[in-house]
């Protein structure tokens, strides 16, 4: 599926659920880094993965359901690695970009930055909370 289609059906809400995967999260992410400034694409996955949860019924509970944390997390990092690389490596499309950055497929890479106990931690379902292992980059603010 193209970049396209992945946003049109994850943004229509008609993407099957055994198809958002964590590489998705990461298509979507480098999709809409593409389109928008940072914030405008925090925006816009935060609400289409809180309108996608709900309507596959995902239940909310401490262990399930969104995560900010993670959300905020994961699109730094895609957007750390676009600003890196997007000039020395650009990628053509959001498989081409999973494809030579295979480390942002490894959902445990949060580990790096995150000890479980602060990841995990009830508040960090409902805001951000810094990483307490190392810093991310700062995300780039200004449109693409």
């Amino acid at each position: 599926m193209d970049d396209i289609e992945l946003q049109r059906k994850f943004e229509d809400l008609s993407l099957p659920f055994d198809q958002w995967t964590h590489r998705a999260h990461v298509r979507i992410a480098f999709c809409y880094l593409c389109q928008h400034p940072f914030d405008n694409a925090l925006d816009r996955i935060r609400k289409g993965i809180k309108a996608y949860n709900a309507v596959n019924k995902v239940p909310e509970s401490p262990t399930s359901g969104y995560n900010e944390t993670t959300t905020v997390a994961f699109l730094r990092l895609v957007d750390a690695t676009m600003r890196a690389y997007g000039s020395a490596m650009p990628t053509p499309d959001s498989e081409a970009f999973c494809e030579t950055h295979p480390q942002l497929l490894q959902k445990q890479v949060l580990r790096l930055f995150y000890s479980p106990q602060r990841r995990m931690h009830p508040e960090a379902k409902a805001r951000f909370i810094e990483p307490d292992l190392t810093t991310f980059p700062e995300p780039d603010s200004t449109p693409r």
